[in-house]
């Protein structure tokens, strides 16, 4: 089966780049699989106040996570895995890669101007050729209709 890996995060491009996967899977009866990274916990020098910090960034990915998840499924009928990770994102991308060998597409939202943000840049540029599957980059900018159209 072929599975879409998608990295979500707050950004309007995350959630093109999730309709966009989830269009393509239900039309290839593949799959979807959500990435919401938690970035790395700064050092913080009591060990409660950073435990907290950390809790309240997975309770904020894992809201996102579940409301993205929700809209999939209402939309596509898809039902999508989901995993939480924390650490550097490019980092946790490229793992979470090596260890899934069933991934036909890293799907990623490009910012709709200015800079793409950091995972289209790396892994367009830098890692592109190193990758074990193609990487879709979807641009921030499509609205719903063209989004449709394409997938």
């Amino acid at each position: 089966m072929r599975t879409y890996l998608v990295v979500v995060d707050e950004s309007p491009e995350a959630e093109t780049a999730l309709r966009f996967a989830a269009r393509r899977a239900a039309k290839t009866g593949g799959a979807v699989r959500i990435l919401a990274l938690i970035p790395p916990a700064e050092f913080v020098q009591w060990g409660g106040v950073q435990a907290t910090m950390e809790d309240e960034a997975l309770q904020r990915a894992e809201a996102l996570v579940t409301s993205a998840a929700g809209t999939l499924t209402d939309e596509s009928g898809i039902r999508p895995s989901i995993t939480v990770r924390q650490g550097d994102a490019v980092t946790v991308v490229r793992k979470t890669l090596e260890e899934m060998d069933d991934v036909a597409a890293l799907v990623l939202g490009a910012a709709a101007s200015g800079n793409p943000g950091k995972l289209v840049t790396h892994f367009a540029g830098a890692d592109a050729g190193k990758l074990q599957c193609p990487v879709m980059i979807i641009p921030g900018g499509l609205d719903t209709d063209a989004i449709d159209r394409l997938s």
